[in-house]
């Protein structure tokens, strides 16, 4: 807005000498506030965009073995929690879950136009992956079915093979209902950083701190991450500490 303003009045004072300074000044004010306005309310329309998707898709996966289990809708209603979603909000973020179990919705439609929205900004790519994978393992249970719906989730968000070949040992983890063993804990330390074991110190460092930044809540928030969706955010980054901070202190 004040480059706007500082323009307008430069114009102003070049045609019209001091009351033009002011009138351009008043013009450039005026329109700053105006496109701010408009900037505002497409962010805002992209933001309601977004979560939608997120419960509509969630509705899809949940309903691919047939059914919607307790844990399942459990894990929307505490997404709604979490995301402070309150009347209209949680009413649209309810209605989207349920579209998305219809036996018509349009899940590649759907898809293509999250691939849309975050095709530049893969880490939110990745926060809406992480959000139908929580839902989808809330029973402790993952069909096959599930599986193949959430790898062609993955593949229609745009994600590249090797994203891909990520969520599938994600996927087989979870199906096996592991209990965490110190050594499959450190394999999945390995994977959230996106390293190799054989991986140097330095390396490590470098992957954790590069996902520590892109996943910074407020980095997110200026690239259309919901406020809503801050806590979201923050577990991310809890996941990647943890992670470096496993993998430190195994190799000593």
């Amino acid at each position: 807005m004040l480059f706007l303003i500082v323009v307008f009045a430069l114009i102003g004072l070049a045609i019209g000498g001091p009351p033009g300074l002011l009138i351009g000044g008043g013009l450039g004010w005026w329109l700053g506030r105006r496109l701010k306005r408009r900037l505002n309310a497409a962010r805002m329309r992209l933001q309601e965009g977004f979560l939608e998707s997120i419960f509509s898709v969630m509705g899809c996966l949940c309903q691919a073995d047939g059914k919607v289990t307790d844990g399942e809708l459990g894990i929307a209603e505490k997404l709604f929690d979490q995301m402070r979603l309150q009347g209209q909000q949680r009413n649209r973020a309810r209605a989207a879950f349920e579209r998305g179990r219809a036996d018509d919705f349009d899940l590649d439609a759907e898809l293509a136009s999250v691939n849309r929205l975050t095709r530049h900004q893969p880490v939110m790519r990745q926060v809406f992956l992480q959000v139908q994978l929580s839902a989808i393992a809330a029973d402790g249970v993952l069909h096959d079915s599930e599986q193949e719906m959430m790898l062609r989730v993955a593949r229609g968000v745009g994600c590249s093979e090797t994203e891909v070949q990520q969520i599938e040992a994600m996927l087989h983890g979870a199906a096996a209902n592991s209990q965490g063993t110190s050594e499959e804990a450190l394999k999945d330390a390995y994977q959230v950083l996106g390293v190799s074991e054989d991986a140097s110190n330095a390396d490590v460092k470098k992957a954790y701190r590069r996902l520590m930044s892109q996943n910074h809540p407020d980095k997110l928030a200026g690239k259309g991450l919901p406020e809503s969706m801050r806590e979201v955010a923050q577990a991310r980054t809890s996941e990647i500490a943890n992670a470096y901070e496993r993998i430190t202190k195994a190799r000593g």
